[in-house]
């Protein structure tokens, strides 16, 4: 099936629980000021995510299936560096955890992030540089970024 929602994939020798332990510290690989307040890791926990003056989104946790897959709800955005700031606010932001032979692949979709919406250029790119560096790092080093980059 194909989608133009912007994916990417790592993969990590890692098991599966650890990713998801991993990608549920949200803190320890999201960085921003001040970053990420509220519970991060239980089924209809909210949190805010700020990295001043640029963006802030507040998310829902709606799915939190252990070793496989968790999935956020935007429910409130402000993306300060695009004319319509609440365009976040409904996707969703999802992680697939799955094994693939000896490794761990971690698949992170955000859904609404398309081709052709003002932001997906900058959003994008921030997201593959969160993902393959800062997750990746916390999960196969035990430390992720701690800093913007």
């Amino acid at each position: 099936m194909k989608t133009s929602d912007f994916t990417t994939t790592i993969l990590v020798d890692q098991t599966p629980e650890e990713a998801f332990a991993a990608i549920n510290n949200v803190r320890g690989w999201w960085t921003g000021e001040p970053g990420v307040e509220g519970s991060t890791d239980k089924l209809n926990d909210e949190f805010t995510y700020d990295y001043k003056p640029y963006h802030h989104t507040k998310q829902k946790i709606m799915e939190l299936i252990p070793g496989k897959k968790i999935t956020w709800l935007v429910i409130d955005s402000e993306i300060n560096f695009v004319e319509d700031k609440n365009e976040w606010t409904g996707t969703k932001i999802m992680f697939e955890i799955s094994k693939k032979a000896d490794k761990t692949e971690v698949r992170f979709t955000h859904v609404g992030l398309v081709p052709g919406v003002p932001c997906y250029n900058d959003c994008s790119n921030a997201w593959g540089s969160y993902i393959k560096g800062s997750l990746f790092k916390l999960i196969t080093e035990g430390k992720g970024v701690t800093a913007p980059e």
